[in-house]
């Protein structure tokens, strides 16, 4: 090798190449991370531990009540229109009006609330203003809120869905 070869400019150099890679998609990496991030909605993250715990023990409550009234509801399908039986150890339920929270596992603007019309006799009628289809957790309440129904379930359901009431777990 002579002392007067040319050399490569900068940009040639595969070593240059070689140790600025890695930096520099690190950078471009952390930039479309953090741009991701403060552009989602955490949803599922809520700021007030505390009173999340009161109200466990107030929905332990509502769960218990229902057990105690023995509460079974049958609910099927037909489009988008819902029909209930709801029956306790009493006989048919009669509320004014009962409530269906429907919350979608991971998106909480898809959540649903259907407000059931009484019919006599234990039976309810409610409308859906939407298609639903896949799974759902649940929530069936009176009007005072002193009772509740809850699941998951997959929906619509064909032939029709069965909730009950169970022995809450006390933690």
């Amino acid at each position: 090798m002579s002392e007067h070869a040319p050399v490569a400019p900068w940009y040639r150099q595969p070593w240059f190449w070689f140790l600025t890679i890695f930096p520099l998609a690190a950078i471009i990496w952390c930039t479309v991370m953090i741009v991701v991030a403060s552009n989602m909605k955490d949803t599922m993250v809520t700021d007030d531990y505390s009173k999340e715990g009161r109200g466990i023990n107030l929905a332990i409550a509502r769960d218990q009540r229902a057990y105690e009234m023995g509460m079974v509801g049958e609910m099927s399908f037909d489009k988008r229109e819902v029909t209930l039986k709801l029956t306790t150890d009493g006989g048919p339920a009669q509320f004014p009006y009962v409530i269906l929270n429907l919350f979608h596992p991971t998106l909480a603007e898809r959540d649903r609330t259907i407000q059931f019309r009484n019919e006599g006799g234990g039976y309810y009628s409610g409308t859906m203003l939407q298609d639903i289809e896949g799974r759902w957790y649940y929530d069936l309440q009176g009007p005072d809120n002193q009772w509740r129904l809850k699941g998951e379930a997959w929906l619509p359901a064909e032939e029709g869905l069965t909730i009950q009431a169970e022995k809450p777990v006390k933690g």
